[in-house]
């Protein structure tokens, strides 16, 4: 694989850069500098989106008939690069990356008309509506039922952690049409509007701050929601089998630019920052062995990630390969964030719950302190989303090794 940029490649890449500097604006950076989970509140999230799509860039993976930009395998991965390297926020992906390409494989011609093009605008909000009380990991004993009534169905049951559920328009949702036929057998995937009569949506208070502009996560109730038959993705009972497509997108993305931007902010912070002897912390040999471990390990992560996206831009899937990275990418992320409180040092103790409300004035410390503490707490759940690491490491057994 030639990792080198053409002339072409490197005039994209300056274009990125410009287009970065000139819409990336100081609120957008100030509120997302103290942002604890990677994403901004819901208006600031919608107002860099709405930026991209107005450029083309909304989407950088969806084909160009349906709005893609139509990128080559290398410019794919320089505007990653680039957004990341620049620390500008992420997309929501339950949209954008999630049942997007759920919609585009499976979906209908009046589905893919009715959800894609306000998908891509921004101008629809989504929610995932997988996990449920007792099942996450293991998601085929989900029990929420969806009894056919006519051109309906009748939902009961509910969905834990389920981010952003508060700021959703709709959810992509696993129920459970059969009872008869073996778990994965009996669930179909539907999509359906949350202001639906008989759901309810309760706050879940996280250790990072249980504060309204930063609620993550919720759980949904459903009491006798009736959605329309026509909002089914696919056939009837192979819901399970449009989720594993969907898992492999949200397990499968690039971690290494993202890490590289995060592992820059961890030497400015400890090069700023004074060690136990009164030097810079960046001098202190512990700090700098670890700080090199993590640098090497996520040089490796990049190159793989370059190998397997190279070869998904000839078309092959991601497959297997996506657990790999949800483990290595995930676990990197939560190693990052410890070595931030460490170089913090007794600046994590002042704990600020909200990191965009000025709850202490002046702050204390450094405003790079203050999402340090609220970020490593919030991070303890990237080894647990998107199927635990536990769980990933069985299917690489599986389907990798044939154990």
């Amino acid at each position: 694989m030639d990792l080198s940029f053409s002339a072409e490649d490197l005039a994209f890449q300056k274009e990125v850069r410009d287009w970065i500097a000139a819409n990336y604006d100081e609120d957008l950076r100030r509120q997302y500098s103290q942002s604890k989970n990677g994403y901004l509140d819901k208006a600031g999230q919608v107002k860099w989106q709405k930026k991209l799509a107005s450029r083309g860039w909304a989407a950088p993976d969806w084909p160009v008939e349906l709005g893609g930009p139509g990128f080559t395998a290398s410019q794919r991965y320089i505007f990653n690069m680039e957004m990341s390297l620049a620390g500008v926020p992420t997309s929501s992906p339950m949209g954008l990356k999630m049942v997007a390409p759920v919609i585009m494989a499976f979906g209908t011609e009046e589905q893919k008309a009715q959800h894609l093009p306000p998908i891509l605008q921004s101008d629809i909000w989504w929610c995932q509506g997988y996990s449920e009380p007792g099942s996450g990991s293991d998601l085929a004993s989900l029990q929420m039922r969806a009894d056919r009534d006519g051109d309906d169905y009748v939902l009961n049951g509910s969905k834990i952690w389920t981010t952003h559920a508060q700021w959703a328009d709709w959810m992509f949702c696993l129920v459970r049409t059969s009872q008869e036929a073996k778990p994965q057998q009996g669930i179909s995937f539907l999509l359906l509007r949350m202001d639906t009569p008989g759901i309810q949506i309760k706050p879940l208070p996280t250790l990072d701050g249980p504060v309204e502009n930063e609620q993550e996560i919720n759980q949904v109730f459903f009491d006798n929601v009736r959605v329309p038959v026509a909002n089914r993705i696919g056939e009837e009972g192979k819901g399970w089998t449009y989720a594993k497509y969907l898992l492999e997108f949200e397990r499968g993305n690039a971690y290494a630019p993202g890490l590289m931007n995060s592992l820059k902010k961890v030497r400015r912070i400890a090069s700023a920052e004074l060690g136990d002897d009164g030097q810079p912390l960046i001098q202190d040999h512990d700090f700098r062995r670890k700080l090199s471990e993590l640098e090497i390990k996520v040089e490796a992560l990049n190159a793989t990630e370059l190998r397997i996206f190279s070869a998904m831009g000839s078309g092959e899937a991601v497959g297997p390969a996506s657990s790999m990275l949800k483990c290595a990418g995930s676990e990197a992320q939560q190693a990052i964030t410890e070595l931030v409180v460490e170089a913090v040092g007794h600046f994590n103790a002042p704990f600020i719950a909200d990191t965009w409300a000025q709850t202490n004035v002046p702050r204390p410390g450094p405003d790079y302190a203050a999402p340090a503490t609220p970020a490593y707490l919030n991070f303890r759940k990237a080894s647990i989303y998107a199927g635990s690491n536990e769980i990933q490491r069985n299917i690489m057994a599986k389907l990798v090794l044939g154990l």
